[in-house]
């Protein structure tokens, strides 16, 4: 197996990887990229991105994630196809990092940018028509639903925070819950029972996301009755939580119970010396590009100045 010394190593290519990228390839520390599972991050299965500064006109979330890795590169950033499958966090300012099973990286620092997975039902219309009226962020999402009827399915604060942002943009809202009750806190239960264009539906199933090229409707089963209907609809909002795509870095980083990698507050220092966390893999609160990209520079800037201080 092959072995390679860099001073950066950035897993990772959504907005935080690329951003700690940009800014450590001009501060001259010649970074390596390793793109990982998904090159681009959940962005490139977003179609429209109006949120995020300086697009007036939007643009697509693909295109998006091409225009950072452009930037990247062009100040220096060795960006590559492949996905860290182990990790060696014992070493101060030679951490191993095993990609694709064949090639040993060791570095000095290495910034995590692995991001997060929205949880999916795992129906073959649900990821068919991901990206045309099937959606995990309702805050990225909602607003191309302005005064139309749209689903959410879950039972938890996520999915109450969701049906309730988008109670003020839609004309109507339907929340699948599978159970008999919820699970989310006393005080989104109560926000969503009283709020006039939610509608609750306890015990339902998602059977079927319906639609060709775009959603048209959800097809639910009653659990409990075992009655099948149509809502009909042109938005479906997946809310049943997100997975931090941290795994391989278990035996040596601090996470929260949910599986965040948990940083010292105020910077993205990890538990272990000379190794950043940045963007989804350790934010369980917004999850939006922009705040993303905001961590991975103070990713980029903090192993800026710890190589800085051990030269």
């Amino acid at each position: 197996m092959s072995t390679e010394k860099i001073d950066v190593l950035i897993l990772g290519s959504g907005p935080a990887g690329y951003t700690a990228a940009i800014y450590a390839s001009r501060a001259g520390l010649k970074p390596v990229m390793y793109m990982g599972m998904q090159p681009g991050g959940q962005l490139t299965i977003t179609n429209d991105v109006e949120n995020y500064p300086g697009y007036p006109k939007g643009i697509q979330g693909p295109a998006m994630m091409e225009e950072f890795k452009e930037q990247a590169e062009r100040f220096g950033t060795d960006v590559r196809y492949g996905m860290a499958t182990s990790v060696d966090f014992n070493t101060p300012l030679n951490h191993k990092v095993t990609i694709d099973e064949n090639l040993v990286l060791e570095a000095k620092t290495v910034v995590i940018a692995t991001g997060a997975s929205a949880k999916w039902l795992g129906l073959e219309s649900e990821q068919r028509l991901n990206g045309m009226g099937v959606s995990a962020c309702a805050v990225c999402d909602g607003f191309f639903y302005r005064g139309q009827e749209v689903v959410v399915v879950g039972a938890g604060d996520t999915a109450c925070e969701e049906a309730h942002y988008l109670s003020k943009l839609c004309s109507k809202v339907t929340l699948l819950v599978r159970r008999d009750e919820f699970r989310a806190s006393q005080i989104m239960q109560n926000r969503v029972m009283n709020t006039a264009n939610i509608e609750v539906m306890f015990n339902t199933e998602t059977v079927e996301v319906l639609g060709e090229s775009e959603v048209s409707g959800v097809k639910v089963i009653n659990n409990v009755t075992k009655v099948e209907s149509v809502i009909p609809c042109t938005g479906f909002f997946v809310a049943i939580g997100h997975k931090p795509n941290t795994d391989i870095f278990r035996d040596f980083l601090e996470f929260d119970e949910t599986g965040y990698i948990q940083v010292v507050k105020g910077t993205s220092k990890t538990n272990i010396e000379g190794v950043f966390a940045c963007g989804d893999a350790m934010d369980n609160v917004y999850r939006q590009a922009v705040t993303a990209a905001g961590t991975g520079c103070m990713a980029a800037l903090d192993a800026e100045r710890y190589l800085a201080a051990h030269e």
